[in-house]
């Protein structure tokens, strides 16, 4: 059966597709029924929100692209590139990559990243320069921490270095599946 059935002239969602978004739903409640146990876990009202807005933006986001293209590339780009600001700006929210006002840099990551896929209007050889921007971004910002000594007690140099990599790897890996759906001639209107 095709992910994107048409049905009535609308598109459904496949079940993978569901499947991911209760998934989503469940993660987030997941921290309200740990309150329940433990006082380890405290998040007020404004962390639910912020998290939804993280996890559900992210979906959406995806959830357009997929309905934008078939194109598989694309579609993976997308998704690389979505999960990878997703997971920065969590963890960046939750513990800090680096110490003190370098953390702030990490969303300036992001928005260079959706900056850049706007300018593209999200066509494939733009997002593939988009995301190959945010790469390079990323590691600024990791190199800039490491020089001006904002390395947080609870992580070293290395592992400052080894997250920044980490997440420049996914930015770049995102780029490429870009490029691979520009060479295609696929995507939103692929040029």
């Amino acid at each position: 059966m095709v992910a994107n059935a048409e049905n009535e002239g609308r598109r459904r969602m496949s079940r993978g597709r569901k499947a991911v978004w209760a998934a989503a739903a469940v993660l987030l409640l997941l921290p309200l029924v740990a309150m329940s146990f433990t006082d380890e876990v405290n998040w007020r009202v404004g962390d639910f929100v912020i998290a939804g807005v993280l996890l559900f933006g992210a979906l959406g986001i995806y959830e357009i692209a997929v309905r934008k293209t078939g194109d598989a590339a694309y579609r993976a780009g997308v998704g690389v590139a979505v999960a990878a600001a997703l997971l920065l700006l969590w963890v960046n929210g939750a513990v800090g990559l680096t110490d003190g006002p370098a953390d702030g840099l990490y969303p300036a990551v992001v928005a260079v990243g959706v900056a850049g896929a706007f300018l593209a209007r999200f066509r494939p050889r733009g997002m593939a320069v988009a995301l190959l921007a945010t790469a390079l971004a990323m590691v600024l910002v990791g190199v800039i921490a490491l020089v001006a000594g904002r390395v947080p007690a609870h992580n070293s140099a290395f592992e400052v270095l080894a997250l920044t990599a980490f997440f420049a790897v996914l930015f770049a890996g995102a780029a490429w599946l870009f490029r691979e759906a520009a060479r295609g001639g696929s995507g939103p209107d692929a040029t």
